[in-house]
């Protein structure tokens, strides 16, 4: 059974999180997209949903845990090439991300990871093909 997946984040400040995502390179579907939701594109069949907190709270009943103090996800996005990990994890500190751990090259993987201005996990990553 396969399906769109649709990651759902509470932010602080909707427009602050979109503009920093569009720095990294990603774009928004607008017939998913208010004031207080927002929906960026990852890939085809891969969402994420950026909803200001008291929308996102209204879903759970749960508060929103800090995300200073703790992780709640890490949300990992694999790309073509190394050159795309480096560019997106250089355009989010560019942004205004801050780094979550260093550029890591462990064959057969190549990842970036950083915390978005909400303070959520971001792990950029390029897994080369194995042979079998």
């Amino acid at each position: 059974m396969a399906g769109r997946i649709f990651v759902n984040l509470p932010v602080q400040d909707l427009p602050r999180s979109m503009a920093f995502f569009e720095a990294l390179g990603f774009a928004f579907d607008p017939d998913f997209t208010d004031a207080r939701a927002a929906c960026m594109v990852v890939g085809d069949d891969n969402l994420v949903m950026l909803l200001t907190e008291p929308f996102f709270t209204s879903f759970t009943g749960r508060p929103v845990p800090d995300t200073g103090a703790v992780t709640e996800v890490i949300v990992a996005v694999q790309q073509d090439s190394p050159d795309d990990v480096d560019r997106i994890g250089d355009a989010a500190l560019a942004a205004g991300a801050r780094p979550a751990k260093t550029t890591e090259e462990a064959s057969p993987m190549h990842t970036r990871s950083f915390y978005d201005p909400d303070g959520h996990h971001w792990e950029i990553f390029y897994m080369a093909a194995t042979q079998p």
